[in-house]
């Protein structure tokens, strides 16, 4: 048996193993496998791309080249065939091949050689032949190469890149030249599957493998499971974190995958993972498919044991056995024994069972006449029609005491106050009561008539929890008789005290200590009045402290780098300066406004080797371009955040000026949400927003003024915090209709502005609560375009007309922006839950009066 059991689950691991494993490409796309009929269409049809046989490596390529770097103005495009998009696929993957030349090994032509070039895709719903527009084309990614080829050895990168989400029935790949030394060798497009497997006895089917996504399954025949088997498909084309198991059902058993009946003489009483078992010996031999074999039962289970109210009394119970051996004939017996320590005797004919200690059918009896102190140890057995053909005797035994105790008696009632109306009593006990137990008390009280005889209508009974009680409404002058007695936890009542009486005071001795009372507290009054007065005379003559904590602390606040007459001055001051030879390069993650930004590494003495983003200045520079670039670096200096962008250092006295931050792996904060659209719960976005709530908070209070906050400019590194990024950018507001702000690389739109500062030119801290409102939205519509298609003009009229984004969709009720409007005032998106006290912080005449004065629901 056991044999089996681990052959069993070897064969659960290896099929687990395997089946994660196995994956499947369906290639949608191959361009290797074309030859020479790849009919891609180029623009324009000469001196751009062409299809040339290569020969790369000892190994010969049908390839696309391109190689146009004699001029600045290249705009060299080649298209692929219509690839149809197969149903229920929503993103695939695209694996590049290719050859890139370095520009250094062209003489004359650096200027304009470049070395990476650009992916495109255009969806469409039919083949649209040889009609080509840029414009119905949207960028995929810049691609890059690992390595460049300077000799007669080629050097070829591989990159691959998953384009998404599709809706469309197929798709369009373009290539964009802008003066690289290309050649394309392969392009291949294709999706990956996960197959169909049978796991945990229940089977999947084949699902695309575009993101990762909960697959539901179906148990196979004569099995079941309490909820539907699930798994998931990664976008590797794996299935992973099985949910839920299915089960052979009873009389079944796992072979291999599916369900087998058990043979003759096994059974297998229940739905559960385990082999079908032989039935015991001296049992009736089972049929095919058996749950259950006549054998004795097994132990009565959950045996306890409660006492009753009254003394020497308690009641066991217990549940029926889990194995009744088939037979539905089972009795119980019950047998006695007090132990102390290691003997044990038995508890003889003193104690009583009711019903009996034997033949009962019920999962009850009372046990009577028991001492309190004693150890009792009770074994109950189970019996049935084929016992005697057991080994073991199946019995469940449990070990209690009774620690009922006879109440105390009260001995003494004392008098402890008296009023006209009221009595404060306590009493005293024979003997104190273990802190463990916890004794009431029955007090009765009458009047006591003038003959000393009992008035019965006056006669009161209460019952309390401590050893002293203050009784009120009595009447002045009167004598009242009291006893006491006291009652166990159980109930049971002890002996009543002897009564004692006690007379309430008359009503005039009252009124005498009243009026005491009052004369006393007003001379207390005057005392106390005195007191301040002479503390209050002698405080005022004091000198002033002149250490008073009243004084302002000095704030750090922004300094800006255009202060300074010689702007290097500034970077010297906030910047720190990083040898050449600790920087280097890995790969070229964009295009700025300035130059190129790679991926690096620099070598610190502390840290080691830290990943860090290169910002670089593009050769040919001005003196004025170089200190524009580098003022971003003179703001960011000032800077110490954690959801701010960090600045590593600079280069500068070195021919390639560089600005090195620390590098966010997950990029743009747009693009991270647009590419796990709906991925991502609610609170985990509400996280991100907190990030940057705090991040604009601190920029706030050093008196800076971001201008330019949007998800573009908000980075996330692998923990998915988030920073906010791109300082020192100067901007000059246009007065043309778009109403945009205009910069060194182009236009801002101005979905992100607040309109105060639209109309006034005025930026403050306030149209920063504005523009992180709308990032806000940004981020729970992961990433959507805010206004949608509107114009800039369209959307400066919508705002102005009380026009608000509407809730972003699936977005919780508790993280919606407001949407009430009173006297036109403009309410903006609450930011207070994550960085208080943000009204402070904002000092703007719109923006700040409608956040500071809105309420958020619950």
């Amino acid at each position: 048996m056991e044999l089996r059991r681990v052959n069993f689950i070897l064969f659960l691991f290896i099929n687990q193993v395997f089946t994660s494993l196995q994956s499947k490409e369906q290639i949608l796309l191959d361009m290797s496998a074309s030859g020479s009929e790849l009919g891609w269409l180029t623009m324009p049809f000469e001196n751009g791309w062409e299809i040339v046989q290569t020969v790369v490596n000892g190994s010969l390529y049908y390839t696309y080249s391109v190689c146009s770097i004699d001029s600045t103005d290249q705009d060299n495009w080649v298209r692929t065939t219509f690839i149809q998009r197969r149903p229920g696929t929503t993103r695939v993957s695209v694996e590049l091949r290719f050859i890139v030349r370095d520009c250094n090994t062209f003489e004359g032509a650096s200027v304009a050689c470049k070395e990476t070039f650009n992916l495109y895709i255009s969806e469409a719903d039919a083949d649209v032949g040889t009609n080509f527009r840029k414009g119905q084309f949207r960028k995929v990614a810049t691609i890059a190469p690992d390595e460049v080829t300077r000799g007669r050895v080629l050097k070829v990168n591989t990159e691959t890149r998953t384009v998404g989400p599709l809706s469309r029935k197929g798709f369009y790949l373009a290539f964009q030249d802008m003066g690289a030394c290309v050649a394309l060798l392969s392009v291949r497009v294709y999706y990956k599957t996960c197959p169909s497997t049978v796991q945990s006895l229940a089977a999947f089917p084949e699902t695309v493998a575009d993101a990762l996504r909960e697959v539901e399954g179906a148990c196979v025949e004569n099995a079941v499971s309490q909820a539907t088997p699930r798994i998931y498909c990664t976008a590797e084309g794996e299935w992973v974190v099985p949910v839920g198991q299915c089960q052979c059902l009873a009389g079944y058993e796992t072979t291999g995958d599916s369900c087998q009946v058990c043979k003759p003489g096994y059974f297998k009483p229940s739905v559960s993972s385990q082999f079908c078992q032989v039935c015991p010996d001296n049992t009736k031999p089972s049929a095919a498919g058996a749950t259950e074999c006549e054998s004795p039962p097994s132990a009565p289970c959950d045996l306890s044991s409660t006492t009753l109210s009254a003394e020497g009394r308690l009641q066991l119970s217990w549940s029926p056995p889990l194995v009744t051996g088939g037979r539905s004939d089972l009795t119980y017996s019950v047998v006695c024994e007090h132990c102390d320590g290691a003997l044990c005797l038995p508890c003889g004919e003193k104690i009583r069972f009711e019903p009996g200690p034997t033949d009962l059918k019920d999962t009850t009896v009372i046990v009577t006449d028991l001492d309190s102190h004693l150890n009792y140890t009770f074994t109950v057995e189970t019996h049935s029609g084929v016992s005697q053909f057991g080994t073991e005797k199946p019995t469940a035994s449990i070990t209690t005491a009774l620690d009922y105790t006879d109440p105390p008696k009260v001995t003494l009632i004392h008098l402890d106050d008296r009023g006209p109306t009221s009595l404060s009593l306590s009493w005293s006990l024979s003997r104190r009561p273990p802190a463990h137990i916890n004794h009431r008390y029955e007090l009765m009280y009458r009047r006591k008539d003038d003959d000393g005889e009992r008035d019965v209508t006056t006669y009161t009974v209460l019952i309390l929890e401590k050893c002293s009680v203050q009784i009120n409404d009595l009447i002045p002058d009167t004598t009242y008789m009291f006893r006491v007695q006291a009652m166990s936890p159980e109930g049971n009542q002890g002996s009543y005290s002897v009564e004692h009486e006690f007379h309430t005071s008359p009503l005039a001795e009252s009124q005498i200590q009243n009026n005491s009372t009052m004369v006393m507290g007003a001379v207390f009054g005057v005392v106390v009045i005195l007191l301040v007065v002479v503390a209050v005379l002698l405080l005022r003559e004091d000198p002033e402290d002149p250490f008073s904590t009243d004084q302002l602390k000095p704030l750090k606040t922004y300094v800006d780098p255009h202060m300074y007459e010689d702007p290097n001055i500034a970077i010297q001051k906030f910047v720190t300066e990083i040898d050449p030879s600790a920087i280097g390069k890995q790969k070229v993650i964009g295009v700025g406004e300035f130059g190129e930004v790679f991926r690096g590494v620099m070598k610190t003495p502390v840290r080691g080797e830290v990943p860090v983003a290169i910002k670089t200045l593009k050769p040919g520079y001005s003196e004025k371009q170089r200190q524009e670039f580098l003022s971003e670096a003179s703001i960011m200096g000032q800077f110490s955040h954690p959801n701010i962008i960090r600045l590593e250092g600079v280069v500068t006295k070195y021919k390639h000026v560089m600005i090195v931050t620390e590098y966010m792996e997950n990029g743009a904060l747009d693009t991270y949400l647009k590419d796990r659209d709906g991925e991502i719960p609610s609170y985990q976005l509400v996280g991100m927003l907190r990030g940057i709530a705090a991040g604009m908070k601190y920029l706030s209070d050093m008196s800076y003024v971001h201008r330019d906050l949007a998800a573009r400019n908000v980075l996330v590194n692998s923990n998915l915090e988030c920073k906010v990024s791109d300082f020192g950018l100067s901007r000059v507001l246009e007065d043309d209709a778009e109403g945009t702000y205009t910069t060194r690389g182009g236009k801002i739109p101005i979905r992100w502005t607040a309109p105060e500062a639209i109309a006034y030119r005025k930026f403050t801290s306030a149209s920063d609560v504005w523009s992180f409102g709308i990032v806000m939205w940004e981020v729970m519509a992961f990433g959507e375009r805010p206004y949608w298609d509107m114009s800039n003009h369209e959307v400066m009229k919508a705002i102005n007309e009380a026009f608000r984004l509407p809730a972003p969709m699936d977005c919780p009720i508790r993280y919606q922006p407001p949407r009430v409007f009173e006297n036109h005032r403009m309410t903006l998106i609450h930011v207070c839950p994550f960085a208080c006290p943000a009204p402070a912080a904002v000092t703007a005449p719109c923006s700040d009066r409608c956040l500071s004065g809105w309420t958020p629901s619950k």
